[in-house]
């Protein structure tokens, strides 16, 4: 539940990576929380292609493999951060700056809003089909049609491709794994997926990105999670390590017990298909013409999450090594349980 922040009168700069291996929701809520009216006009916030803290050292161009064409932590530090703080603290001024400054991944361009959501911003579900193939076409026909895959807690899918040094402590790859290449997970049977084709123009998302997911289980619990990914093409003459890279833009999980409430965890019905929506956060990003938009669904991802029992327990931390079973999970993408990821689309 949103906390909301009353008669703050003190002026508050939230800033925040796109690519935030550790804390990417935490300065949107606050920012979320402050946009009152009493609040709204010392209410900043600035969203840069950074890890966690990325924005604080470093020119700031590249992350991994991806270039963002122009020194995006230099142009935050010197034009951005150092203005803000010499109006505020040091009455030098005028500020003129926007509210809400966001670098648009895809388009490598900084973007100005005066509110979140942005205006002109239309709702648009990327609902999944047959064959693997995602379109904004709704599902037709009768029957209840889906996909299904295995899930085992004892061959979880890791958040990262393997060998994995330990995730916290400075190690390799810890800091960037968020522009990891998600190939390593598209080719595993406990993922399902599914594309759209290569995009004939550019699709621009720009707000809050929700999964709305119709699943079943044989198992009483389940987690389920969702990656939205931007596909490149194949071949990038310009960029040749890019060739066929699968970006992701967003990603969550929605742990089965708590789809009801957080405070009163309950089982799951066996085989019973259930909607779940899975908050993939806020994000601006464009899907380049000749990309495509891929959709990744999976129940385990470790150990980013602790792995689920797939049996509903009291207490997952408490359970034997006997509660864990494998499951069959099924995603549905029928008429009448219409799977899709809700983008908001900015025209």
């Amino acid at each position: 539940m949103q906390k909301i922040v009353r008669s703050v009168k003190v002026p508050n700069l939230n800033v925040g990576g796109w690519f935030d291996q550790e804390d990417f929701a935490g300065p949107w809520r606050i920012f979320a929380a402050s946009e009152t009216p009493d609040s709204r006009q010392y209410n900043y916030l600035v969203v840069g292609p950074w890890n966690h803290g990325g924005w604080g050292a470093g020119v700031g161009r590249t992350l991994k493999n991806l270039d963002f064409g122009s020194n995006t932590g230099e142009y935050f530090r010197e034009n951005i951060q150092a203005r803000w703080f010499a109006y505020w603290l040091k009455d030098k001024g005028p500020l003129k700056l926007p509210r809400i400054q966001l670098f648009e991944t895809g388009s490598n361009e900084w973007k100005a809003y005066d509110q979140w959501p942005p205006r002109g911003v239309q709702e648009r579900r990327l609902y999944l089909h047959a064959s693997g193939e995602a379109s904004f076409d709704p599902p037709v026909g009768a029957g209840d049609m889906s996909d299904s895959f295995v899930s085992d807690p004892r061959r979880p899918v890791p958040y990262r491709e393997r060998p994995i040094p330990e995730t916290y402590g400075g190690s390799a790859g810890w800091s960037t794994w968020h522009a990891d290449d998600q190939r390593f997970a598209e080719s595993r049977p406990d993922v399902a997926v599914w594309q759209t084709k290569p995009l004939e123009a550019g699709v621009t998302v720009a707000g809050d990105v929700i999964a709305d997911l119709f699943a079943s289980t044989s198992g009483t619990d389940a987690d389920w999670i969702v990656k939205l990914i931007d596909v490149y093409p194949d071949s990038v003459p310009e960029d040749p390590p890019m060739g066929g890279y699968q970006l992701m833009i967003a990603a969550d999980v929605l742990r089965g017990r708590f789809r009801n409430s957080f405070e009163r965890p309950e089982p799951v019905t066996a085989n019973e298909p259930v909607e779940y929506r899975i908050d993939l956060l806020s994000h601006d990003h464009m899907f380049r013409k000749g990309h495509r938009i891929m959709i990744q669904v999976q129940s385990t991802w470790f150990p980013i999450i602790d792995r689920n029992p797939q049996k509903f327990v009291p207490n997952i931390f408490e359970a034997a090594e006997s509660d864990f079973q494998v499951a069959t999970h099924r995603i549905f993408r029928s008429k009448a349980h219409p799977s899709a990821v809700i983008l908001p689309v900015i025209h």
